[in-house]
């Protein structure tokens, strides 16, 4: 169990770390549009659409990352007085509504993205950007979201029966 765990940790850690990288395509991006606007008076009709698209995407694919490593914004007043027996207790019970979020974000996800990717969606925009990645980023990263999060609740489980933590 304790490779499976560790396996789901790294998927996570790993796709956080490549997808991170998009926030200096998308920085180049608009870059580019700031050039082309502001020094040559040429603005672009795609480097909007294709930002927006770029960061949909980065969101979308570094939200189990930030799992894995604790980064997401918790409220400690009350909590960080438990002990970690009663702590894993509270995290079962809290984690259940994660798991209807991200159940959610990953079914619709996956039926929104196949359709928008069988039919080759686009904005309707003069660019006329693909939406289908975007779609289907959503559904990848609800789906990892999932997965690091069945990792924590186990972990969570393991803690409140034994009162030991689980690499």
């Amino acid at each position: 169990m304790k490779s499976v765990l560790i396996a789901i940790d790294v998927l996570s850690d790993w796709t956080g770390k490549i997808f991170s990288f998009l926030i200096l395509l998308i920085t180049a991006v608009i870059l580019f549009e700031i050039v082309a606007r502001y020094i040559f008076g040429m603005p672009t009709i795609w480097a909007y659409e294709i930002s927006l698209a770029l960061y949909g995407i980065y969101v979308a694919l570094i939200g189990a990352y930030s799992l894995v490593h604790g980064v997401h914004v918790n409220v400690d007043i009350l909590y960080a007085q438990f002990s970690e027996r009663t702590k894993a207790g509270v995290n079962l019970f809290s984690w259940l509504i994660f798991f209807l979020w991200c159940g959610a974000l990953a079914w619709i996800g996956w039926i929104r993205g196949l359709e928008s990717l069988m039919m080759g969606e686009r904005e309707s925009t003069a660019f006329a950007c693909p939406t289908y990645p975007v779609k289907l980023s959503l559904a990848i990263g609800g789906t990892l979201l999932l997965l690091e999060g069945a990792a924590i609740y186990v972990r969570n489980l393991y803690t409140l029966i034994t009162g030991r933590k689980i690499g």
